[in-house]
This record gives structure tokens, sequence and C-alpha cells, in this order.
């Protein structure tokens, strides 16, 4: 297996639910600083291989290794969600899943501990390394949201933002886990063009600071300008995979998913 500049690889992925094979030995693999779409009709797979590579569905078949930078494949296929997030891999969801009664602080802090040393004892007894740890995530957590563009909302119930805001805020507790892998699952959905201008703005920033990216999406105007490679999905199979202006031209791409009228 070469994975010189991969961040994840995966191999003949499959899964199967009852007599259904939602996913069929699928191939894929993410590189450094790299943005990778994946996308294809509703009902196509694409949700499922997140699930099965982020630790909610042990896949029927197939493999999913992990290549922290600078570091050996991990081989990460079957284990826990939480195991898969300490090890680099951090996610979004088609739906919101903001702690709606926290403010966005609170929601980033939530996100960051995954990365605190404290443990049960040091949470009951909270001694002053425990003390000192939890200023160093209030403090960690403003940053984020400066960076992100959110500090105005800093101190706002997540359940009064914008929806948009919403959307960005939940980006932002994903990269609070320290990832160097982001999996975006259609962070465009509900959007207006201004949001979503925003949102790929945003986009551009994390890939910038050296996170690798691999997103679901349906909005193609997004999809064309931001991704380095596009992975076309169809009944669970791959159909296609390339660059956006080879993807938009594919005669399989457009009959499955983009149409003929489709002009990107």
């Amino acid at each position: 297996m070469n994975t010189m500049n991969k961040v994840i690889d995966i191999t003949s992925l499959t899964m199967n639910f009852g007599g259904l094979k939602a996913v069929d030995r699928v191939d894929l693999d993410v590189n450094k600083s790299e943005i990778v779409a994946l996308i294809g009709p509703n009902g196509a797979g694409k949700t499922t291989i997140f699930n099965c590579i982020t630790g909610i569905f042990p896949p029927t078949e197939g493999d999913v290794h992990l290549i922290p930078p600078g570091e050996n494949p991990t081989r990460i296929t079957g284990l826990k969600p939480n195991v898969i997030t300490k090890r680099g891999m951090a996610r979004t969801f088609q739906n919101i899943r903001l702690f709606q009664n926290m403010t966005a602080l609170e929601n980033i802090m939530v996100g960051r501990h995954c990365r605190t040393h404290a443990g049960v004892i040091g949470a009951i007894f909270r001694g002053p390394k425990t003390r000192a740890e939890e200023r160093a995530i209030v403090g960690e957590s403003h940053l984020l949201l400066q960076n992100v563009g959110l500090e105005p909302f800093i101190n706002e119930l997540a359940k009064n933002l914008p929806y948009g805001v919403q959307r960005r805020l939940e980006i932002a507790r994903a990269l609070a886990t320290d990832p160097f892998l982001l999996l975006l699952d259609e962070p465009a959905a509900g959007m207006n063009p201004l949001e979503t201008e925003k949102l790929m703005e945003l986009i551009e920033s994390i890939r910038g600071s050296g996170i690798s990216i691999l997103l679901i999406e349906h909005d193609m105007k997004l999809i064309m300008r931001i991704s380095d490679r596009i992975i076309v999905l169809d009944h669970g199979e791959k159909i296609a995979e390339g660059l956006p202006e080879q993807i938009r031209q594919n005669p399989k791409v457009i009959k499955a998913y983009l149409g003929s009228g489709y002009e990107g």
C-alpha cells in the first residue's frame, strides 16, 4: 500500500443492510491538504461511507487505514467513533447536532475535551492541573471561534443562532478535536448564496491550515469551485473519479447525476 501523501486509504469498502448492498467495494483516498468531494444521487451510499469510516457502522467488508502526518498507517476499521476522533478524524452531519442550550463557546469546549488529560479523578477533585487545563480549553475555544469568524456569537445559545452560523459552528466544533482529516456531510444544505459563499471561504481556509477535507455535497457550483478531486457514486458503486473538469464532462456522471442540461 503506497501511502506517501495519503491521510486516509479505503479499500474495497462494502456495507450490506440485510439483502441491500448500500456500498459495493469502493476504493477511496484523500491526500494531504486535499479537498475531495463525494457526490451522487440520493441513496448512492455517500453517508453510509462516512458512517463506516467514522465508526458508526462496522463495514461488512473492506479496510480503512488512517495515516497521521509523519506516521505509519493505522487500521481503524470497526473502531468506536470516539477512538477514531482521538486518532485525528472528525466529522459533521447532515442534520445539525449542536447542543442547542449551550453557548457557541461551550459547544466548542465540548469538542475540545477529547484532547484533555484530567480523567475522572481530576474532574472530581479539580486540582491545579485540571483547573489549568480547563482555562486552556476556554482560551483555545475562544481563539478557534475568532479564527472561523464566529466571535460575535461567543455567548449566544446555539438555538438562537442563524442557520448558516449554526452550520459553521458545527464545523468549528469538529475542528476543536484537532483533526488532520475533516469529513463534512452536506455542509451547504439549506444555506442561502451569501452563507454558501462564507462556507466556501471557511473550507478553503481550513485546507490552507493543512487539514485535508472529504465532503459530501449537492451544491455543484460549490463542488466545482473548491474540489481538487471528485468521486462519483451511483447505487453504492464508484462510477467515476477525476478533476472537476473531467467529472463535468463524463458521460456516466451526466447520465446518473448531473443531467444533460448541466452547466457548471
